[in-house]
Formats: C-alpha cells, sequence, structure tokens
C-alpha cells in the first residue's frame, strides 16, 4: 500500500508543483524496497518489465556506416554485459546500414536486440523499424526543429501543433505494431521542443509532457511496447523529471510503462560514474527503473559493468534489508527542490555549504604532510598553511587527538571520552553516542559549549532525544544506519525531524570497510546523494579500509566533494559536461575532453559542455556557461550559454579559442595564479 503523503499537483499555466493532498505515486513505498509494477515491453527475445531483471545497455560510438567496426564494438559490449545495444541513425542510408550490422551479428551467433536511435529523421525511423528490435525517438526534436524561439499560442493554436505532431508521427506508431518493433519515447531536457518550452517552459513538466504528448497518440491507437525515459545532465532534474512522469501515469490513467535510467552527458572518470550514480541510484532505491544506460566518455564497453553494479545492489535488497517504519505524512516536494531548514552551528546549517568531515580515526595525525590527501598542505619555508578548493573541514581523530596545532581553515573531532580529557576543549569538537549525549545532558559530564556533534541512528531517535534537541541548539546529528537500504531509512529519521518541527543540521555518515573499491563512488553517491538532491543534508563523512591510508583519505575527500559538485550543493571546481560520444561524432570525444580538461580544471565553478555533435549540442549543455560543440568534420562551434559566438573554428585551434572566449568574459585565471 502506498505510503499516505503530501503531493504537489501541477499548474499547467505556470510549470510549477503546487501544494495538494493526493498520496504520492512516484514510488510504491517509501520505506520498504519493492520494485514498481509495470507492464512488459517484448524487445526481441529479451522482454523488459518489471517481472524481469533490470536490464543493461549502451550505445556504440563506431560510425554507422562502418559496418564491421560497428559489429565488433557491439559484440565488445555484449561480452561487458550489455542485454540491448542502441546505434545512432541519423539518416536514412545508415538505418539501411543497420541490416547489414544485424545480419552480421546473427552470423556470429549475436541475437542481442539492437536499438536504433533516431533525432529528426522520421523517415529512417520508419525504415529502422522494419529491420531492428527497438526504436528509440526524441520528442523534442522528431516532429520539430528547434529555433530557439518563444511563441505564444493560443490553445486552438497548439491543438492544431498537435494534430500536426500526430500526423507526422502516427506511420512509425503503425508500423512499429505491425512488425512487433518496440519503442522508446525517450525526453533529454537539453533537446525540448520550441513549443514545449513556449507553454511549460524549461522544467521536469515540459520534459514530463513533451513524451505524453506522443505516448497518448500511442495509446489511442492500442500499441503499448513503449518504454519511457526523462534523461538530463543535471541529475536533481532528471530525478524529479521521473518521479513526475510516473504519477502523471498513473493520474491519467496510462499503462505504467518501463522506465529506461540515465543521466545525460555524465562526463569521463570518477566524476562522470558519481553524476550518473547519484541520478539512477536514487531512482532505483524507490524501486524506479527497469533497464540502465550509464553514459561516459570512455568506450561504450566500459559502461555496462558500471551500469550492472548499480543495479546488483538491489538484487537482495528486499529480503536483506530492515524494517523502515512507514512514512504517514512526507513533508518533502518531490518533484521541486528546497533545501531543508536548519538553524546554524558553528558553520554547519543555516545559509552555509554542506560540509566534509575525513576520518583520520585509523590515521596517526603526527606529521603535517598527513594532511595533504585532504587539501591541507604546510610550507615550512615561510611557516604557512595552504588550502585548496578540496581542503577538508574537519578531520575526526576519534581516540588520538593530532600532535601539532592545525591550520585555521581545519577543525578537529574527537571521540567524547577524549575530549573530555583534551587540554583543548574548546578549539576541539566532541563526538558523542546517542547514550553519552543523554548523560551528559543529565549532568552526567560536559558538553561543548557551541558545537556538539552527536552520533545517532533511526531506532536510537527516542522522544527523549527528540525532546533534548528542542531546547540544544549546539547539536549537530551525524546519521548512521546498519541499514541495506540505508538511504531511505536515512530519509525517514530526517523525515522525523522535520514532522517534528526539529532544525538541527545533519550529517550524513557512510562506510564501505567492505565494498570493492571501484563500486565505492557508486554506493556513496546515491546513499548521500539522494539525500541531498532532494535538499537534505548539511555534510558528509565518508569511511573506507581497504586502500593504503593516504590514498584512501584523497580518494574519499574527493569523493565528498564531488558528491555535493553532482548535487549541486557546493562547487569547488570545474564542472565537463561531455557527451558519451556514439556514431555522429565528429571529433575524437576522449582525447579533447582530456585536453580542455588540462586547460582549463583550474577554473573553479565554471561549466564547460563539450558535444560531439549539433544533436546533443545546444540542448544537453543548457546550463553550461561555455560550450565546444562539432559541426563537422574538425569544424568546431564555441557558445557562451545558449549562443553561437564563434563558427566553423579548426579543431586544432578550438581549445585555444575557447580559452580566449573565458578571457573575454573575465573568467580566466592563469593556472599558476590558482590556488592548488
Amino acid at each position: 500500500m502506498l505510503d499516505s503523503l503530501l503531493t504537489p499537483s501541477i499548474s499547467t499555466a505556470t510549470g510549477t508543483p503546487e501544494q495538494s493532498n493526493p498520496p504520492v505515486l512516484y514510488t510504491p513505498s517509501l520505506t520498504q524496497y519493492s520494485r514498481r509494477k509495470t507492464i512488459t515491453v517484448q524487445i526481441g527475445d529479451v522482454p523488459m518489465g518489471s517481472d524481469y531483471p533490470i536490464r543493461v545497455q549502451s550505445m556504440t560510438t563506431v560510425d554507422t556506416m562502418d559496418t564491421l567496426g560497428s559489429v565488433e564494438q557491439t559484440i565488445r559490449m555484449i561480452e561487458a554485459g550489455c542485454e540491448y545495444v542502441r546505434i545512432t541513425a541519423p539518416s536514412v542510408k545508415e538505418a539501411q546500414n543497420l541490416e547489414n550490422i544485424r545480419k552480421e551479428l546473427r552470423v556470429r551467433g549475436y541475437t542481442t536486440p539492437l536499438v536504433a536511435d533516431i533525432h529528426f529523421t522520421p523517415n529512417a525511423a520508419e525504415l529502422a523499424a522494419r529491420i531492428v528490435e527497438k526504436v528509440r525517438i526524441n520528442p523534442g526534436n522528431y516532429a520539430d526543429r528547434k529555433r530557439f524561439e518563444f511563441i505564444d499560442y493560443t490553445d486552438a493554436a497548439y491543438a492544431a501543433e498537435l494534430d500536426r505532431i500526430r500526423d507526422k508521427f502516427l506511420p512509425l506508431v503503425r508500423i512499429c505494431k505491425e512488425y512487433g518493433t518496440a519503442m522508446r519515447i525517450g525526453t533529454n531536457h537539453g533537446s525540448l521542443s520550441d513549443r514545449i518550452l513556449s507553454r511549460y517552459g524549461d522544467t521536469p513538466v515540459g520534459m514530463v509532457e513533451s513524451a505524453l504528448e506522443f505516448l497518448r497518440i500511442c495509446e489511442d491507437e492500442q500499441y503499448y511496447n513503449i518504454v519511457l525515459s526523462m534523461k538530463s545532465s543535471n541529475p536533481q532534474v532528471m530525478v524529479q523529471a521521473y518521479r513526475l512522469l510516473v504519477q502523471r501515469l498513473d493520474e491519467e490513467g496510462l499503462q505504467p510503462y518501463p522506465l529506461h535510467l540515465g543521466v545525460t552527458e555524465a562526463g569521463e572518470a570518477e566524476d562522470g560514474r558519481i553524476k550518473s550514480a547519484l541520478g539512477i541510484g536514487t531512482l532505483l532505491e524507490d524501486g524506479i527503473g527497469d533497464t540502465v544506460r550509464v553514459s561516459l566518455t570512455e568506450e561504450p564497453e566500459r559502461e555496462a559493468p558500471v551500469a550492472q553494479a548499480l543495479i546488483d545492489r538491489y538484487t537482495h535488497r528486499a529480503t536483506d534489508s530492515q524494517p523502515i517504519p512507514s512514512v504517514t505524512s512526507y513533508p518533502i516536494n518531490p518533484f521541486q527542490y528546497t533545501r531543508r531548514t536548519t538553524h546554524e552551528v558553528a558553520n554547519f546549517g543555516g545559509q552555509n555549504v554542506p560540509r566534509v568531515i575525513a576520518d583520520f580515526s585509523r590515521v596517526r595525525v603526527t606529521e603535517h604532510d598527513v594532511l595533504n590527501p585532504i587539501g591541507h598542505f604546510y610550507l615550512p619555508l615561510p611557516d604557512k598553511w595552504r588550502m585548496n578548493d578540496l581542503g577538508a573541514d574537519y578531520i575526526y581523530t576519534g581516540q588520538h587527538p593530532a600532535d601539532f596545532m592545525l591550520p585555521n581553515g581545519l577543525k578537529e573531532v574527537l571521540d567524547y571520552v577524549v575530549w573530555q580529557q583534551a587540554a583543548d576543549s574548546v578549539n576541539k569538537i566532541p563526538l558523542l553516542t546517542a547514550h553519552e549525549y543523554s548523560k551528559a545532558r543529565s549532568g552526567a559530564g560536559m558538553l561543548h559549549n557551541r558545537l556538539n556533534f552527536v552520533q545517532v541512528s533511526l531506532p536510537e531517535l527516542s522522544d527523549d532525544l527528540l525532546s533534548t534537541l528542542r531546547i540544544d541548539p549546539t547539536v549537530v546529528l551525524v546519521l548512521t544506519t546498519a541499514n541495506a537500504h540505508a538511504m531511505p531509512e536515512l530519509r525517514r529519521l530526517i523525515v522525523e525531524l522535520i514532522n517534528q518541527g526539529l532544525t538541527p543540521p545533519v550529517v550524513v555518515q557512510r562506510g564501505y570497510s567492505a565494498v570493492p573499491e571501484e563500486d565505492i563512488p557508486l554506493f556513496a553517491a546515491t546513499d548521500v546523494g539522494g539525500l541531498l538532491i532532494d535538499g537534505l543534508g548539511d555534510g558528509i563523512m565518508l569511511s573506507a579500509s581497504e586502500a593504503p591510508l593516504g590514498e584512501e583519505l584523497k580518494r574519499l575527500n574527493n569523493l565528498a566533494f564531488g558528491i555535493l559538485q553532482a548535487a549541486r550543493t557546493r562547487i569547488t571546481k570545474t564542472e565537463y559536461i561531455s557527451c558519451p560520444s556514439c556514431g555522429r561524432t565528429l571529433f575524437d570525444l576522449q582525447e579533447t575532453t582530456a585536453r580542455i580538461r588540462q586547460r582549463t580544471d583550474h577554473l573553479k565553478g565554471v561549466k564547460i559542455g563539450i558535444m560531439g555533435c549539433i544533436v546533443n549540442g545546444p540542448g544537453e549543455m543548457a546550463d553550461a556557461d561555455y560550450g565546444y560543440v562539432g559541426i563537422g568534420r574538425d569544424k568546431i562551434a564555441l557558445y557562451r550559454g545558449q549562443q553561437v559566438i564563434k563558427k566553423s573554428v579548426p579543431a586544432d585551434r578550438a581549445v585555444d579559442e575557447l580559452i580566449e572566449l573565458i578571457r573575454e568574459d573575465d573568467r580566466w585565471i592563469e593556472p599558476e595564479l590558482a590556488v592548488s
């Protein structure tokens, strides 16, 4: 049964949620893991839906006209774990060549379903639907050309536009129905049509309506072999759009279609994995999602293991997790970001950015350079400390106080018993268990007069503790859980605080001592990022124990800041929005991304979009400050925001020209002048 919750309805006039009282429908339960029930969609001999495992897929990067290259790459992807393989078909000739690719794969014994990726070209889609098992269309550009124009539609004029779309789309629907071909109606946040933007704005509401306009046509034709997606390079927007889509399907009485999850243009390396996990993992936690594609600016066969690692976490989640008390009043708007209201304690809560606490409990802080991995550097000659943009705010030393005075930008946290004996109990901060805090409040021990960290799990959140929190303005709660269903239990604890009218800041603490190193970024981004994306959380503390200590400390510190950046809650470095490449890409995307990163990664807070072609270009980098977009062989267009500034720049000069554009805006800093 659904939890009884407060849920906003949607105003189509403003495109913003309005508060009302129907139950939340975007998840079967906020506290018990249960996968959302869907219909089954037949895609070749690999069906998709809630009666089947969550599927893994990816997309080729080889030119579709290179038959053998496409076949070889597809085989590598299948052997890496892909259950569906998507191939771009930007025109009729590529759509036709899908037949040759498919035949060669079948000759070699591979029957994995192929998906044709279509933008702008209905005739290519109609041809591909007769050849491959599934066709993906983008409702933002299937029947519309983007001119970045605002159009003030009357209701009659808008209805006429829908009739025009129906006429263009119906032939594909009927072909898919005749041939048994599946379809994905895949909305991209960055490529919404001018028509949708004019009526609904650049919002999750517009994303959902973009897909529903096409979906209603399919249902009118009694065609239901459909998968839906709501993808964005901003995980927050992506999560809100999927949640809203699920609710709208239910409200309109439409079929519960399977959902394809992905964060577009996530980027490369750890940043790309963090951003992908933050969006995808947040939805998987609530039982939403039936297939996953992780978009990385790397070889496509490297995407499948990341997707599988995210999926595997939920294979036994329902049986492994402990029961969590149900939510009877949900104070969070799941479709619109609002940061939880907290009172300020030291530099936590209020208007402060979330803080990072580095776990040094296994490291003796005896030498200055022990702090280098967390962004604090001692300079002996001037006898000064320097901190970079990823400098941790606190270190938890547990039972072993540091042997020297820490830099001003860093505070030390000690276990309560040790803190009570410390020579300096003013500048060092105690960490108490819930039991220790209760005893201290009753007079059996002292407390810090400004800041006390109190470690608590949901079962420990007693009435007595809640009562004490009402009258003690010095507490920052450090939330922990041993539940396999970690994020929902932590969320349930914070919901209780909100419903009780309590506003202490909270730090989310997670440990991953038994988790493979490559999976830690995925799990942490889900557990902590899933809370941050809803405005819950004022700090982060991560622990693990599978790597050499210095290396581990740096990795976890960078991960903490990376999660905050991906959740858009604390910006500390340059952000790159780069597409994963495909057969449309017009330059070496991985090499170019690395070159741009090498030249610009010191520009804190600047967002740079790097797009392989014009299809995903201006749209997917919608919120980037600058854009680098392929428009022809070795020809680049440079953007400031959504505006083209330089066209047809030779690729060998394009990075220099991009830097000049940043200089013109007075946003360039010479690398040697940037703090490092």
